[in-house]
């Protein structure tokens, strides 16, 4: 029944807001380095590597720059246009494509690059691989803020490998366990409304037996 959804819900999508990629795509085009979209290899289903779609924010050979796949606040990488479509989520739009396709679904854990992913635990690795990642997601809606968390740490990747990534596995792990169609709706929702209230802790409240988040991350 998700994936009638998540086609439904990806196809009109796509439809309705066809008015906004568009633009997007030309003005991506013309400025930049021209470069309309970023594919970059993400752990899918049955822990199966594909293409996962955004527009492109940064330039192209970031992966192999800095922090690599790993992203701060103010991150040089970013293009002009790039920080405008990251703060408001419009660089994910693509996909929807990746949704309508079946690599994804609109809800479900985040996915993960190959490195990120190896940063998880073995358990935490064997149960996200069970579900179709997500667009969004517990674990993308706790952490909006990642590239904040990140910027305030001594060495981001230290901090990403010991404090983030075991507590966002945890969560993604709490999904999996929890998943049904009433908390797919409720993740939508969910979602929809941080983004217009970027400060709301509405998530707890939405989900109470969450996992509780180490003292680290206190301020999520």
């Amino acid at each position: 029944m998700q994936r009638f959804f998540d086609i439904f819900f990806s196809g009109l999508a796509l439809l309705v807001l066809s008015p906004l990629l568009i633009p997007v795509a030309i003005i991506l085009k013309f400025s930049g380095e021209g470069e309309i979209f970023f594919a970059q290899q993400r752990v899918g289903l049955n822990g199966k590597m594909f293409n996962l779609l955004k527009f492109a924010t940064m330039l192209k050979d970031s992966p192999n720059i800095g922090t690599g796949t790993v992203t701060l606040r103010d991150d040089p990488r970013v293009l002009p246009i790039g920080g405008f479509l990251r703060k408001y989520k419009i660089n994910e739009l693509p996909q929807l494509l990746n949704i309508f396709l079946g690599d994804m679904s609109v809800v479900g854990p985040r996915p993960q690059t190959q490195r990120c992913f190896e940063a998880f635990s073995d358990d935490v690795q064997n149960e996200i691989i069970k579900v179709r990642p997500g667009l969004s997601g517990i674990g993308s809606i706790i952490f909006r803020d990642e590239e904040n968390l990140l910027h305030d740490a001594n060495d981001p990747m230290v901090f990403y490998d010991t404090i983030i990534a075991p507590y966002k596995g945890e969560v993604e792990k709490w999904y999996i366990h929890n998943a049904s169609l009433v908390n797919y709706f409720l993740i939508i929702f969910v979602t929809a409304w941080v983004v217009l209230f970027s400060k709301s802790r509405i998530v707890w409240k939405a989900f109470p037996s969450l996992p509780a988040p180490p003292k680290e991350l206190a301020s999520i």
